[in-house]
């Protein structure tokens, strides 16, 4: 019988104790293993203000380097996929996250944005191994579904935090505020580690038979590229949302502030999807979401008015949360093997470095405006895309 006790006492070398494998505190440490390697897209905004405002870069070259770093999780996401069954996933955990901090610190003292290109980008990779061996963990835990919770939990809540109080610190301690905020991150997970069990590879019955329903490939590409579009509309925007808001004439303080609260806010839309779940279908939450995403992110025309600006962000945060959750399910939902939920983790990465890349080239000298219109679009485009597969999921659902 599994032990109900928050920590086991194993005999783990020095004496250190392990935490029960499907308890809450396991849970909330596998959480930051997760999050430890995408932790700077949390904190997006901040950090292509800061090349900006710390470093001199134009926007398209700040946009660059944004895109990069996720660029580079996308190509580490998809690689672990053929590793995570050949390595210690521990180990391997440890070194990665040594060197994400070696990658971080010397981010610190590039101020060419090539240089800083080519860095970030084999951060990204790194981190997105690491993020590919802990949701590969995390699927091995009991209840998957509420570590996930608790991840989207620690990914909202930190990174409103970093949105509120790093922004400011840039003027008076440059970029390398933002980069050491990631190591800190790196090393309370790196810390965390030992506490966690094995979680070994459960072995499959060889006798049992396999059954495999059929995939309906063009309906899970319609999926894929939902998640592809949605990803990279909102990215587009969130990316560049600081210099927005003073663009158009907001104060620094509001703007930090205004992106803090809505990131904490935004933790709703993902409770929303564990309350909901699929008891109302997938295609009436996802649309009517993706509508709201399209009008919150149409007010950001109204940016100068505070109320406008807020609404905007802390609706749009909310919404975020809750369609993304539904489209990565979705992608999931197609296949039985798990290998689509990894392709849908995929497209979504590749949403979040091609928003950033196509917003630098629309925006220019602070064409706003323009970049508002054009992930309006995508985000229409993604309705159009999504219908046609939740409609047809909610329908297999109804016969089975």
């Amino acid at each position: 019988m599994q032990s109900t006790s928050p920590v086991v006492e194993t005999d783990k070398p020095f004496g250190i104790p392990v935490v029960a494998p499907n308890g809450e505190i396991a849970r909330i440490l596998l959480s930051f293993l997760a999050t430890a390697g995408l932790f700077y897209v949390n904190i997006m905004p901040a950090l292509i203000d800061g090349f900006i405002s710390g470093l001199g870069f134009t926007n398209q070259e700040a946009g660059f380097v944004g895109s990069a770093n996720v660029y580079g999780a996308a190509a580490g996401a998809l690689s672990v996929v053929f590793l995570i069954k050949k390595i210690p996933w521990k180990k391997s955990s440890v070194i990665l996250l040594i060197g994400l901090m070696l990658m971080d610190g010397l981010s610190i003292y590039l101020t060419d944005p090539t240089a800083l290109m080519a860095a970030r980008f084999c951060h990204g990779y790194i981190g997105g191994l690491l993020v590919g061996i802990g949701f590969a963990v995390i699927s091995r835990t009991s209840e998957a579904d509420r570590t996930f919770g608790y991840l989207l939990s620690v990914q909202f809540g930190l990174g409103g935090v970093g949105l509120m109080y790093l922004p400011p610190l840039v003027p008076e301690y440059g970029t390398a505020a933002l980069f050491l905020s990631l190591i800190a991150f790196s090393v309370i997970t790196l810390i965390m580690i030992p506490f966690l069990p094995d979680y070994p590879i459960a072995e499959s019955d060889a006798d049992a038979p396999v059954t495999k329903s059929p995939i309906n490939y063009k309906l899970l590409v319609m999926a894929l590229l939902a998640t592809f579009l949605f990803q990279a509309a909102n990215m587009g925007i969130y990316a560049y949302i600081i210099g927005m808001g003073k663009s158009a004439g907001l104060d620094m303080p509001f703007i930090s502030e205004t992106l803090g609260v809505a990131a904490w806010i935004a933790i709703a839309g993902s409770v929303l999807v564990i309350l909901m779940s699929t008891k109302y279908g997938r295609f009436l939450p996802v649309v009517s979401a993706i509508v709201l995403t399209a009008v919150g992110t149409w007010i950001l025309h109204y940016s100068e008015m505070e109320s406008m600006y807020w609404i905007a962000n802390v609706g749009v945060g909310i919404t975020w949360a809750f369609v993304i959750s539904y489209l990565l399910g979705m992608c999931a939902e197609f296949d039985e093997t798990g290998q689509m939920a990894a392709m849908g983790g995929f497209a979504s990465k590749m949403g979040l470095a091609s928003g950033p890349l196509i917003a630098a080239f629309m925006l220019g000298d602070d064409n706003y405006a323009l970049l508002i219109n054009i992930a309006a679009v995508g985000l229409l485009v993604c309705l159009a895309v999504v219908a046609v597969p939740a409609l047809y999921l909610d329908r297999q659902a109804k016969v089975a």
